[in-house]
């Protein structure tokens, strides 16, 4: 971790902590969710209506996304989203909201859902897992919160402490806004954003609910239940052996209760058994979190040590995906030869897959060959034309080889597909550039900070886009885009503005 990554981690954590402890000492203990939430059964909306929650969501995540801990990996965020998306598929009555699942840097076994379906899933819960059912069995109880309500009731209930956290979530977002804050106000928002959840505190209640809802979904996408099962056996045994050294994390937040285990495990002998084969993405992804997750020093040692045991003790695709693990980790320590050797042991046996291919395409843009890494690249897209981060594996190959303009019409066609991934915009405008398009460049750049949350920034590449043009048209169009903007701008202001009053 840079020194600058923890200064700012630093400065974030000192300015949520504060705003905690304003909420502490001017509230007293934070309540409970209150006990008056029914069991089973439709939440209501009157305080926070769904289209506001989003709202709110919204502008967390758009400074969330700043948060270094923030994970902006394209494997690892198109595989929760749409592993978070195929169980809210098949929620009993509909979630309400768009569900969307991310990743944070955190070796803590943890998740937490935030207002508007965004859920995030630390680093530590997804290596925990054993299985793809046990992942998506914490998913899926986070969902079921989202659908229930839970969060947006919860945030507004008349307790006063409630009052005062969500002014003090406002006044973050706010400072993010107006850009004074800059990254630490943006990283503040996050941080006070995530400990709403642990400042609610569900009630038994809730918890129930929000597992039955999930063990509903978790059957009808197709997984084993009985993952659910396992799950909180393992939370329960990490929750033990951390006893008077901070306790689990998510066990403090989401207690498993006697009867919760009872629950899940009756409902279970009913249901015939479920033969769940986990998907090749999955464990690919989970040796990456492991990676990511270690940042140097005896956590580096100890992940890759985890991964060299899975190399020769696993079978299958749980082999492939040690090795693979092995290879990014050599990668990111810049030994190319290594993690050349390395991901070729993961192709033995015949396993492939877009993270595999995404790494080659890597490995040989560094030896020098853009040439020779296009054509992998194009040759795996072919095979694989769903995976975001071939897609921008193929584009880096693309402007190495000096093919900017392919680029540029290979990314319209991206962002057509993918019209949230804020990272094509960047790279487009990067080509767009060196095209000689610098009005098209600005334009994209300001898509890019409008997505990241950067509003004024937006604006600003909009203005250099309009001083740059003579055209009366394209002039009018940057006009009414500046305007949009501000106004957006100026809604959410107002919208915090209530919050925070």
């Amino acid at each position: 971790m840079s020194k600058k990554t923890v200064f700012t981690t630093h400065v974030a954590t000192r300015l949520v902590s504060a705003s905690l402890a304003l909420l502490m000492c001017c509230a007293g203990p934070v309540r409970a969710q209150p006990m008056g939430i029914p069991s089973m059964g439709v939440a209501s909306a009157a305080e926070l209506s769904p289209e506001i929650e989003r709202t709110l969501g919204d502008a967390i995540m758009e400074q969330g996304r700043r948060d270094p801990t923030y994970i902006t990996d394209p494997d690892v965020n198109q595989y929760l989203t749409q592993l978070g998306r195929k169980l809210a598929a098949n929620a009993p009555s509909g979630i309400g909201q768009t569900i969307t699942v991310f990743a944070v840097r955190d070796p803590q076994v943890n998740a937490f859902a935030l207002p508007g379906g965004y859920i995030g899933i630390n680093t530590g819960l997804m290596v925990t897992a054993k299985s793809e059912s046990e992942l998506a069995s914490v998913i899926a109880h986070e969902i079921g919160h989202v659908g229930q309500r839970h969060i947006a009731r919860g945030m507004t209930q008349s307790a006063q402490s409630n009052h005062l956290m969500l002014a003090a979530l406002a006044g973050a977002l706010l400072a993010a806004l107006s850009g004074s804050g800059d990254l630490a106000m943006g990283v503040a928002a996050f941080g006070q954003a995530a400990a709403v959840d642990r400042q609610l505190g569900f009630s038994r209640q809730a918890e129930q609910e929000a597992d039955r809802v999930g063990f509903d979904m978790l059957r009808k996408a197709g997984f084993d239940p009985q993952g659910m099962v396992e799950m909180f056996n393992q939370l329960s045994n990490a929750s033990r052996l951390n006893e008077g050294r901070g306790g689990n994390v998510y066990t403090s937040t989401h207690p498993l209760t006697l009867q919760r285990m009872s629950d899940i495990q009756n409902r279970l002998r009913e249901m015939p058994p479920v033969a769940h084969k986990d998907s090749n993405t999955f464990w690919y992804v989970r040796a990456k979190m492991l990676v990511l997750q270690s940042r140097g020093g005896q956590a580096q040692r100890s992940a890759r040590e985890s991964l060299e045991r899975s190399a020769q003790s696993a079978k299958g695709v749980e082999q492939s995906a040690a090795w693979y693990g092995l290879a990014l980790d050599a990668w990111q320590k810049k030994d190319a030869a290594r993690a050349g050797q390395l991901l070729q042991k993961a192709r033995e046996g015949g396993y492939e897959g877009p993270e595999i291919a995404s790494l080659g395409v890597a490995l040989t843009l560094s030896a020098g060959d853009a040439a020779q890494a296009l054509q992998k690249a194009e040759a795996a897209w072919h095979k694989w034309p769903s995976s975001q981060g071939l897609a921008l594996a193929r584009v880096e190959a693309m402007q190495k080889a000096g093919h900017d303009r392919d680029a540029v019409a290979f990314l319209q066609i991206l962002e057509k597909k993918w019209p949230d991934l804020s990272l094509l915009y960047k790279l487009q405008a990067q080509s767009y550039e060196r095209i000689g398009q610098q009005v098209e460049a600005r334009r994209s750049m300001s898509v890019f900070y409008e997505l990241t949350g950067a509003l004024p920034a937006a604006v600003e590449q909009l203005r250099q886009a309009r001083a740059m043009t003579k055209d009366f048209y394209a002039q009018s169009e940057l006009d009414a885009r500046i305007r949009s903007l501000k106004d957006r701008l100026e809604a959410d202001r107002q919208l915090l503005e209530r919050f925070k009053s």
